[in-house]
């Protein structure tokens, strides 16, 4: 069931290796019990939850029609909150989940993605829905269902039906009491709060035994060993940990950890191998159990889950494809494939990573030979209080050179937006540069010498820039250097900024910029270039110049 328009995304976790008994030994098992009990309490918080959220609307309500403005300007807010709060009380919806699968089933001695282990998965996830709508439905007794419950609607529903089937008394009670909330279950990510509480995150594997982590770090800062520089300069310190429950299951078995954190790779592999969670890692899971196990689980969830196939470095596209599709016949309700290292993240895992061959000296290129004529684009900006303009001389679609100079003493019509820059050397003459523009009616018209009217220190400048641009120098780095040009008068409107938009609309859309972390939500890998402009993959900034 998808989450309506207006509704609120209200989540809970409950960590589910914390119900297994005797973890990591023959005797271990699940106590059903406890977590019985658990999840009516959990699911009574939740709905607890929406009275709070339904006293903080009212309380919002309040404010805007305390606030000064007029009713016509409030009247968008106030309508908005209001829907908001007929929202919730209309179907009271909750986000009931489970966190910390991997480590649960790794401490009752079976291997995530194995047929043993998927079964188990979906006896406790029916038990979950189960008594998540028992207490729902003895909550609608003692409080009153949802407003709009009606049985008749859901009769032929397929989630109902199982429910029906697998529990008749609980359908049988929620026929004549209705139930408190319209849906309750989903499956999120958790990634946050799998580092807190140190376990396996959702319904996934372990990520890996041992893995890297990093910190980012100020490269200015005392004692700090930079171990990774990312795309965009960023510095990162990485250092070997191993997964929280893996330790447990050393301990309880006798291991000593720092024993073992000191072990050569060769030897740590064999210890992993006597653990549960050998060959049961993110990387290790095939993509068909993992595929299998989801649409096995879902049955007995009302609303998303996520589920995440991960793949190697080297996987082919029409893989991914065949995942998607396999995924699509399961009847999955959706499904996110990460092939292994196809961004750069915070965990590292140490088996699939490759060095880098480190450059150790310069690499000379040599620019390519300029044709008498380059295709040419016209950008046009401001330069202080003047209107200037740009001739970028294009070669293979690429620029290869810039000119500039002011608008007024170089006159382009407003309407040309591209041309051809002609190099000549008249007889006696050092060599020239002219624009060439065919106009309206088909006619090329040839301006002479675009260095007549430029300023000398920006000529200079624009020389420079072209230099680095024919060597190849990939463009979000050369626009990089233009903006840290500095000059007597540094607004909005000066000469860099100029250039630097003509050179922007080059670049690649997705195209990572140099420009480091986001500044609205500091994320690292966020930026890219989206026609011409820096935009935030992960909280939608943009800026523009």
């Amino acid at each position: 069931m998808p989450t309506c328009t207006y509704d609120s995304c209200r989540l809970l976790a409950i960590n589910l290796y914390n119900y297994v008994d005797k973890p990591f030994t023959s005797d271990a098992s699940f106590n059903s019990e406890l977590f019985i009990n658990h999840v009516h309490k959990a699911q009574r918080i939740m709905d607890d939850i929406i009275d709070l959220e339904l006293e903080k609307v009212d309380r919002i309500l309040d404010k805007i029609d305390a606030d000064p403005e007029a009713e016509d300007i409030k009247a968008r807010e106030r309508t908005m909150w209001l829907n908001i709060k007929k929202k919730a009380i209309q179907g009271r919806r909750t986000g009931f989940g489970i966190t910390a699968e991997g480590d649960m089933l790794a401490a009752l001695g079976t291997r995530y993605g194995s047929d043993e282990a998927t079964d188990f998965s979906v006896e406790v996830h029916q038990l979950l829905a189960i008594e998540t709508y028992r207490s729902s439905v003895t909550m609608a007794r003692e409080r009153g269902p949802f407003p709009i419950y009606d049985t008749e609607r859901e009769r032929n529903n397929p989630f109902i039906v199982r429910l029906k089937e697998s529990a008749p008394d609980v359908y049988e009670d929620m026929t004549e009491y209705g139930r408190r909330n319209v849906a309750m279950l989903t499956i999120a990510p958790t990634g946050s709060v799998s580092i807190l509480t140190q376990t396996t995150s959702g319904l996934e594997p372990v990520f890996a035994v041992s893995y890297k982590r990093r910190r980012k770090v100020n490269p200015n800062d005392k004692n700090v060993k930079i171990t990774f520089k990312d795309e965009v300069g960023d510095t990162w310190e990485e250092y070997n940990v191993f997964h929280h429950k893996f330790v447990t299951w050393l301990e309880i078995n006798g291991y000593n950890v720092d024993e073992v954190s000191r072990m050569e790779e060769k030897d740590l592999k064999e210890m992993i191998r006597k653990s549960p969670f050998f060959r049961a890692t993110a990387n290790d899971v095939d993509w068909v159990a993992k595929v299998k196990m989801q649409g096995a689980v879902q049955k007995w969830v009302d609303h998303s889950i996520s589920v995440t196939v991960n793949v190697p470095t080297d996987t082919k596209e029409e893989m991914i494809g065949s995942i998607y599709e396999t995924a699509w016949k399961a009847g999955c309700k959706g499904m996110t494939v990460y092939r292994d290292g196809s961004r750069s993240g915070v965990l590292v895992n140490n088996e699939s990573k490759e060095k880098k061959e480190e450059i150790t000296d310069f690499q000379e290129t040599k620019a390519p030979h300029r044709p008498e004529r380059l295709e040419a684009d016209i950008v046009r900006f401001q330069n202080e209080y003047e209107k200037w303009i740009a001739v970028v001389g294009l070669y293979n679609g690429r620029p290869y050179e810039v000119f500039t100079g002011h608008a007024e003493d170089f006159w382009i019509p407003q309407w040309v937006q591209k041309g051809w820059i002609v190099k000549t050397r008249p007889d006696g003459m050092t060599s020239r540069y002219d624009f060439q523009f065919e106009d309206r009616q088909g006619y090329k018209i040839t301006i002479e010498a675009l260095s007549r009217s430029f300023n000398k220190e920006y000529w200079n400048y624009a020389k420079l820039i072209s230099g680095i641009l024919r060597h190849g120098m990939p463009l979000p780095f050369v626009v990089n250097i233009i903006s840290k040009l500095h000059f007597e008068v540094d607004s909005i409107n000066t000469w860099k900024n100029g250039v630097e938009r003509a050179l922007k609309k080059f670049i690649p859309d997705g195209t990572h910029a140099v420009a480091g972390a986001c500044p609205k939500c500091s994320d690292t890998n966020g930026l890219v270039y989206q026609e011409g402009c820096l935009v935030c993959k992960s909280c939608g900034y943009s800026k523009c110049w």
